[in-house]
């Protein structure tokens, strides 16, 4: 099947061995009742096979909606999926953390619980390992919540089982003003800024940099925020324009197996229409 028949939101690429493996949320069900995630592989980026379901959801398991993000990545010989789940009786979204031996699943609850805290709406957990071999997550405190959107980072133990550190706020939505477009709350009088899907990147001139994506007069758009100290304690700031704002983000990077730098992102960002869409990326244009 060509990338045009996907239907997915929030697409992140695995190339592991000689096959690219690509996740997504199912974009159908994203609002509502879902119960697993799919991959899709391929040798080329251009014709893919599946989907291939990797997690459904085990018997008894409290989170029955909102099945978002899911990325993969390995981290001492394992595979590890991190995904966004909620469920309507309680109605707080929150990351967890499955594994497996495999790239193609089955994925198996791995963490004791939510990594988020129980009492947010939280989201879009991704993976970072500091220069000296700290595990931490990065995520998104929404907006429901604060009306101004975070970046969070929380420390996690080794077996990736647990936090080990309180939540630390990164950078809030609003300061990629002037360009990032605040939306009117339909519940309460006020404006309110988004931050989703953050990706973490080692440029190869050391700088540490951040996939980001909220609202711009373009639609959905994907940001880059930069550590001024090359980690994850670092200050952090959000470049003047973004990225791509053609309604298209929730966007990672990842190299393909002749070396060169490639972003994918959903496009454009209105279910059922959404598909993965690739693009090339020179790795300078992406230094300050």
């Amino acid at each position: 099947m060509t990338l045009e028949e996907i239907n997915i939101r929030d697409p992140f690429v695995l190339p592991f061995k000689d096959t690219y493996y690509m996740y997504g949320t199912r974009a159908k069900t994203c609002w509502g009742l879902a119960d697993g995630f799919d991959c899709y592989t391929s040798k080329d980026l251009v014709n893919w096979d599946g989907p291939f379901e990797v997690f459904h959801k085990p018997e008894n398991f409290w989170a029955d909606k909102n099945y978002w993000a899911p990325e993969v990545h390995i981290y001492n010989n394992t595979f590890y999926m991190f995904a966004t789940f909620n469920s309507e009786a309680l109605d707080k979204k929150g990351t967890m953390i499955l594994s497996s031996e495999s790239p193609l699943g089955p994925f198996k609850v791995h963490s004791d619980g939510k990594i988020t805290p129980d009492e947010w709406n939280s989201l879009d957990g991704t993976f970072y390992l500091s220069p000296e071999g700290k595990p931490y997550m990065v995520f998104s405190h929404e907006w429901v919540d604060l009306a101004d959107g975070e970046i969070c980072s929380v420390e996690l133990s080794d077996d990736l089982t647990h936090p080990v550190s309180e939540p630390v706020t990164l950078f809030k939505a609003s300061q990629a003003k002037p360009w990032v477009k605040g939306m009117q709350h339909r519940l309460r009088n006020e404006i309110c800024y988004v931050t989703d899907g953050p990706f973490m990147h080692r440029l190869e001139n050391g700088e540490l940099i951040m996939l980001w994506a909220s609202i711009s007069e373009g639609g959905y758009a994907e940001a880059i925020a930069r550590s001024d100290n090359g980690n994850i304690d670092g200050n952090w700031t959000i470049d003047e324009k973004p990225l791509f704002d053609k309604d298209g983000g929730h966007g990672m990077l990842f190299k393909t197996f002749d070396g060169k730098l490639m972003m994918v992102l959903h496009q454009p960002n209105e279910t059922p229409k959404e598909h993965p869409v690739f693009i090339p990326v020179n790795e300078e244009s992406l230094a300050i």
